[in-house]
């Protein structure tokens, strides 16, 4: 690698999940990599460095030492700044890095949802927006495990920044596979029609309580998917493969085979799904701002353009718009849910089938 990439600075502006697995692969290979975050989470990093494991394999995982900062002037302005947080955060901090730093440092976005493409433009003139195509969960400050070891996607919307995609690859690749799209807008939405299940998965608070439906649970998973598809297709989006998630074929088979066939195959993704990080926000950290809005309000807005019922959406958009408001917020049972979706579907619209 050339050493003009090696001077290169990078500031990670986050280190929960995405940003501390982020850390922990390319921190060994470059070493002006450096850490923000405030409170316990940056004192055990800066103490202890990151500690990150592939998912039922924490005994095997892997610490590695990383710089970190306090204060935004502990640095002189980093070349890339990747932004680790989620959407509702992303307006402060972009006014906080421009009174610092003004708008030189080109900026790289880890979020869900294409919510950032609206709110960052506002600030920067450089953005390269990431997807990010694994799911990952903090266990304790400076502790985190990941469902699979990369990929990470970058793009831009107008397909610019070629050289500044090709330095990051250059760079983050040797921890991370990096791969840069032609097709943003693809990657983000087959991303968001994965992260739909997030809501339900809150809802009933999987990773948190037993799964006490396989059928039904299954069922709604399918159709939220596949639904979104449909959505997206109706729209003019095409599927961008993602590093190993489920294709937009098999979530059609998924929603509209007889289970019996397609047991087999669920089953063996659920045991790769972890506790999402809508999951994190509501049940864990009682958070009242959560991806719902980005994520589910977002398809639905996109439904309504393009005149596309999407009835098992609707019905999770609107539960867990209530549910997660609630303060004290518990998990229900999937039976539970299952009753509140039977109003949604009661006005003659097909759905895939169980």
């Amino acid at each position: 690698m050339p050493n003009a990439f090696h001077n290169k600075s990078i500031l990670i502006i986050g280190a929960g999940a995405v940003g501390s697995t982020i850390a922990n692969w390319i921190a060994p290979h470059h070493s002006k990599l450096y850490v923000l975050d405030q409170g316990e989470t940056l004192e055990r990093i800066a103490n202890n460095g990151v500690t990150a494991y592939l998912q039922n394999h924490q005994a095997e995982g892997v610490n590695t030492k990383v710089k970190t900062i306090g204060n935004l002037a502990d640095i002189a302005a980093p070349d890339y700044i990747f932004l680790c947080v989620k959407n509702y955060s992303l307006a402060p901090i972009a006014k906080t890095i421009i009174e610092h730093y003004g708008k030189s440092p080109v900026i790289v976005a880890f979020q869900n949802g294409a919510e950032n493409q609206n709110i960052l433009p506002q600030f920067f003139d450089k953005i390269v927006y990431g997807v990010v195509c694994y799911n990952a969960w903090i266990d304790e400050p400076g502790v985190v495990g990941y469902q699979k070891h990369g990929p990470l996607v970058l793009g831009t919307p107008d397909n610019s920044l070629q050289t500044e995609m090709k330095t990051l690859q250059s760079i983050m690749g040797l921890g991370v596979e990096t791969v840069i799209t032609d097709h943003l807008q693809d990657a983000v939405l087959s991303k968001i029609i994965i992260n739909l299940t997030n809501s339900f998965t809150t809802l009933v608070g999987f990773g948190y309580q037993p799964v006490d439906n396989e059928s039904l649970f299954q069922k709604v998973l399918s159709n939220l998917t596949y639904e979104g598809t449909q959505i997206a297709r109706k729209a003019g989006y095409a599927e961008c493969k993602l590093g190993g998630m489920p294709s937009w074929f098999l979530i059609k088979l998924s929603a509209n085979l007889p289970q019996f066939l397609t047991r087999g195959l669920f089953r063996k993704n659920v045991a790769k799904m972890v506790v999402s990080s809508m999951a994190q926000d509501v049940i864990a950290n009682k958070r009242g701002d959560n991806e719902l809005e980005s994520i589910n309000g977002y398809l639905l807005e996109m439904a309504d353009k393009y005149d596309v019922k999407a009835p098992y959406n609707r019905a999770m958009y609107a539960l867990c718009r209530e549910a997660f408001a609630d303060p004290n917020f518990k998990p229900i049972s999937i039976e539970q849910a299952w009753e509140k979706i039977q109003p949604y579907l009661a006005d003659g619209t097909v759905v895939a089938s169980s």
